[in-house]
């Protein structure tokens, strides 16, 4: 958190620098602030300084209805739709698409399956199965190249239901079969 001393300077001139980087909470009026809000400035007396917004509303200020500080920029609402496909991102990683299907990992996201694949097509650029595939394909070839595991192990490992599968998306997407691209041993 900056010192009282910066932040005062930063709202007084309302330098864009500063948004989303601390808010201002007004004691008067009971009501929190991003530092480029355009409204009359209060007295200095009567300011305080928060790092989240979550920490102003905890102290019991509400948000400003003209500068919407709960959409500050570094804040998820700010980040839009990119926050819920990061958020599909993690959970495809930790292997969701693993054992369950697209509408399983919709539904823990709170929407529908095309809705899901619409925000994929859009800011990954790929289907969510074709994410998943990729993301099983990259550990099993850190497997392949790391590890001494037979190729079943690694098949299994990596998230793929069955060493044919396992073979088939290696040979599609390298060329060869995952047995020529592990590293020899010495």
């Amino acid at each position: 958190m900056f010192d009282f001393d910066t932040c005062e300077a930063a709202r007084q001139s309302r330098d864009p620098a500063f948004d989303g980087r601390f808010f201002t909470a007004v004691r008067t009026t009971m009501i929190y602030c991003r530092p480029v809000c355009p409204v009359k400035q209060p007295l200095t007396k009567n300011v305080s300084y928060y790092q989240t917004a979550a920490a102003c509303e905890r102290a019991g200020y509400r948000p400003c209805l003209r500068c919407r500080p709960e959409s500050a920029p570094f804040s998820p609402a700010w980040n839009g739709t990119r926050t819920t496909v990061e958020r599909a991102l993690k959970l495809i990683g930790e292997g969701a698409l693993d054992h369950g299907s697209v509408d399983d990992l919709a539904a823990r996201l709170g929407l529908g399956p095309r809705q899901l694949s619409r925000l994929f097509a859009v800011h990954v650029g790929a289907s969510p199965l074709q994410t998943a595939q990729t993301m099983r394909i990259g550990r099993a070839k850190r497997l392949l190249d790391e590890t001494a595991l037979p190729i079943g192990a690694v098949a299994q490992l990596s998230g793929f239901g069955s060493t044919r599968r396992f073979n088939a998306a290696f040979s599609r997407l390298y060329g060869r079969p995952p047995s020529a691209i592990r590293r020899p041993t010495l």
